[in-house]
């Protein structure tokens, strides 16, 4: 039975709630006179004051958590539990020993807990895998997670997530009264969706085992599902830079003014690329094609290119029970990355027998029309009344007769390779069954992607996309999951499922291989075959 301390790590462990109770309602008598006086000399201090009394009670309540803490863990039921964690965990594991941690609550407030820390059975017959760690199982049982409670790790990931900076966030913690540097607040919160990554990954391996049950989320609804990919820069490994030789005269000696003597150094650096998450957004819409009031939207994300993002997306139409939806409608522009793994997406996700749609942007579509004028050098004067009117048979359905007559005007200019790329565009899509528009629009589906360029802008370009902002891949892959679950309203769900995994499963390695997913890899495939 571990013991709960407060006064620092050599003291009396606490022996009950009405002990911490006692002692904030001291700590209170002791301050009210002095916040009695400041607010009658100075009334205008009130926001101050209420700064700091809040800062009080926030010290009360977490004194009150170590009190319920304590008692839990003194608990017979308490023991058993934790007992039930060690045997049924994904791996073997010790009975233990007793190691003391230092935990900080919500409030702020640091207390030291002595908890019993299990580490991974690296002999017998029954080994644990070489990437195991060790389990705090009494810390598991709250769902503690690194030196700090399981309500402080919430409000620290939101906080590095939602604010422009890390040093924002420490800014808001510190007026919030939980005082922190900057490294570790990345610390906690990149856990955090380290774990959360590890909960999309165990859920992935259960799905192509066929272990993952399948959820009634979407169940008889109408379902849209949007795909597109945002922008943010990956720093690569910094590039060293090596000190210019001096230059010598015929005798040896170092030349005056050589460089590297009289000048700086110059500074080491790293390369930045652009990339490209893949994002996805799952939504129920109306009637209307417009997203259901009162329902939440599935956002999630990757670095790990196409075929990442489309198996994610196949697993989270069977997790959220697609397969019993009353339509599946695929939005998109003209990516051919996308179009082209929507047959695996149905396949692998079950959708044989749910009416399927995709439908191409309406305005993406309109703009290919206007660059395919634009591609025959008309003036603006002469190419808007035929954009007007070629977009409104493309609204219409009539997309063979943009497509023809584009063709016609085409044959004035028989090298004009992006005038043909263009109609081919058009063709391609049309053919495929995309540009029914007054079909689509019959049966009340979203004719535009509105909803995936809504989520690229609040879950990537609004954090992870900014001027001198750069990222490791695991770093952004980890804000991205963050924003992508507290943007949709589903962050405390998730959270208390990756704490059951990770109570039951330490690791929080995340990696994995995607599947191929194109058609034209299967066909490949067969061919080879």
């Amino acid at each position: 039975m571990g013991d709960v301390l407060v006064n620092g790590p050599d003291t009396p462990p606490v022996k009950s709630v009405e002990e911490m109770v006692g002692r904030f309602h001291t700590e209170l008598l002791t301050a009210l006179p002095e916040w009695r006086r400041r607010l009658a000399d100075a009334p205008s201090e009130l926001g101050a004051l209420e700064y700091d009394v809040h800062a009080a009670f926030g010290r009360g309540a977490d004194l009150l958590v170590a009190g319920l803490v304590a008692i839990v863990m003194k608990q017979a039921t308490f023991d058993e539990a934790c007992e039930r964690t060690r045997r049924s965990h994904a791996y073997p594991l010790r009975r233990g020993r007793m190691r003391q941690l230092q935990i900080r609550l919500l409030g702020g407030l640091l207390i030291w807990i002595n908890s019993l820390y299990c580490e991974p059975r690296r002999s017998g017959f029954w080994k644990a895998p070489q990437d195991a760690v060790g389990l705090y199982v009494e810390l598991a049982q709250f769902g503690f997670g690194k030196g700090c409670s399981p309500a402080l790790e919430s409000r620290i990931a939101r906080q590095a997530a939602l604010c422009p900076s890390l040093e924002f966030a420490r800014q808001e913690l510190e007026r919030e009264g939980v005082r922190m540097d900057v490294k570790a607040i990345r610390r906690i919160a990149l856990r955090c969706g380290s774990g959360l990554l590890a909960l999309r990954e165990h859920e992935l391996t259960e799905w192509r085992k066929g272990s993952l049950s399948a959820g009634s989320e979407l169940k008889g609804k109408r379902v849209t599902v949007q795909i597109d990919g945002g922008r943010t820069k990956i720093r690569q490994a910094m590039r060293d830079c090596p000190r210019p030789a001096e230059e010598t005269d015929e005798d040896g000696l170092v030349v005056e003014n050589a460089p590297g003597r009289s000048k700086k150094r110059r500074r080491r650096s790293y390369p930045a690329d652009w990339r490209e998450p893949k994002l996805v957004t799952i939504y129920v819409h109306d009637d209307e094609g417009r997203m259901a009031k009162d329902s939440r939207a599935t956002v999630d994300g990757t670095l790990l290119g196409p075929d990442a993002i489309a198996e994610l997306i196949a697993m989270h139409l069977h997790r959220l029970g697609a397969t019993e939806a009353a339509s599946v409608t695929f939005v998109s522009d003209g990516a051919c990355w996308i179009w082209d793994r929507i047959p695996t997406i149905k396949r692998l996700a079950g959708l044989t027998a749910v009416p399927t749609f995709e439908v191409l942007d309406c305005c993406h579509a309109a703009h290919h029309i206007s660059l395919a004028l634009g591609a025959l050098g008309l003036d603006v004067k002469e190419r808007m009344p035929l954009y007007r009117q070629h977009r409104t048979l493309l609204r219409n359905g009539q997309w063979r007769r943009v497509v023809e007559e584009l063709s016609e005007l085409s044959e004035a200019y028989p090298e004009n390779e992006k005038l043909r790329t263009e109609i081919a565009y058009l063709a391609k899509h049309g053919e495929a069954g995309r540009l029914k528009y007054p079909t689509f629009r019959g049966h009340g589906l979203p004719l535009g992607s509105g909803g995936i360029e809504s989520s690229i802008r609040r879950v990537i370009n609004l954090r992870l996309k900014s001027n001198g902002m750069f990222w490791l891949e695991e770093s952004a892959e980890a804000m991205l999951q963050i924003r992508a679950q507290i943007l949709t309203g589903r962050w405390d769900d998730r959270l208390q499922e990756m704490r059951r995994l990770l109570a039951s499963d330490g690791r929080t390695d995340w990696s994995w291989e995607p599947r191929p997913m194109s058609v034209k890899a299967e066909r490949e495939v067969e061919n080879a075959d």
